[in-house]
């Protein structure tokens, strides 16, 4: 009897432990609700727009832009006066051949020597040096306390030579007569350096401190015939600026290369920034 019992009970529980469902739930943890978040970038500063370059390729081989050149020139115009006035050198001659020489005040001899002119040490310098690669390698140049003794000595390097006499023959204005004639005097080796200078001068307007100290316009030489016939003949002129080529020019003027070297008695392709080219 009591066999039979503890099967029933036995029954039973075995039935009420099917019947009830163990679940383990494993909660997932609650993740942080996102947030939205709007990233507003800043503009873009608009690049100011660069002006134009000049390539100067003397003791200094640089490129500047020309608002550092209007800086430079607005910085030494007085001291380039001040030696017209003292010396007889055209300040427009000055001030071309300091922007050309120094990079505008940025090539090395001016940085580290504060010679603007590239005038070498010669044997008669007794004052500090700087070694710098020009027509030969490390060759000695002048060095100077102030950019203003560099100034004073260009005058007096062209006063104190006799193959420079010359030029002291010519007009105080005439800058054209007295670019042509440095490079004749063996001043600079490069066959393009009267074009180079004679182009700041214009670009720039260097001749109007040439007037200041004159206390007139410069006169304006007349014209040859033959001059007037050749600029009557040509019906176009383009002045060369910087990144021009003979290439892209004779595209511009729908001409050829042979063309243009024809009608400017050009040898070679090289061209000049200032240089004024006959385009038909």
């Amino acid at each position: 009897m009591f066999r039979k019992i503890y099967i029933i009970a036995f029954v039973l529980v075995l039935a009420s432990c099917k019947g009830t469902k163990y679940t383990s739930q494993t909660k997932k943890p609650t993740s942080k609700p996102k947030t939205e978040r709007t990233v507003t970038s800043k503009p873009k500063p608009t690049p100011k727009p660069k002006s134009s370059s000049e390539n100067l390729e003397a003791t200094s081989n640089v490129t500047v832009y020309s608002d550092v050149v209007k800086n430079y020139i607005n910085q030494y115009k007085e001291i380039a006066k001040d030696n017209m006035r003292n010396h007889g050198i055209p300040a427009s001659i000055t001030l071309a051949q300091g922007i050309l020489e120094s990079g505008a005040g940025n090539g090395r001899l001016a940085k580290e020597a504060n010679n603007h002119f590239g005038i070498k040490c010669h044997t008669n310098w007794t004052g500090e040096t700087i070694r710098h690669d020009d027509d030969a390698a490390q060759e000695c140049f002048r060095k100077y306390r102030h950019a203003s003794e560099s100034f004073q000595d260009h005058s007096l390097f062209l006063t104190s030579r006799s193959r420079y006499n010359d030029l002291f023959k010519l007009k105080k204005d005439d800058y054209e007569g007295w670019a042509k004639g440095l490079r004749k005097a063996g001043y600079a080796t490069d066959p393009k350096y009267p074009d180079k200078l004679i182009g700041l001068i214009e670009r720039y307007e260097l001749y109007k401190y040439d007037e200041e100290v004159l206390g007139k316009k410069r006169e304006k030489k007349e014209p040859k015939v033959e001059e007037i016939v050749e600029v009557a003949s040509s019906n176009y002129t383009h002045q060369v600026q910087q990144g021009d080529t003979l290439y892209n020019i004779s595209k511009r003027y729908n001409t050829t290369v042979d063309e243009l070297k024809r009608l400017n008695n050009l040898s070679s392709n090289d061209i000049s920034i200032g240089q004024v080219l006959r385009v038909k």
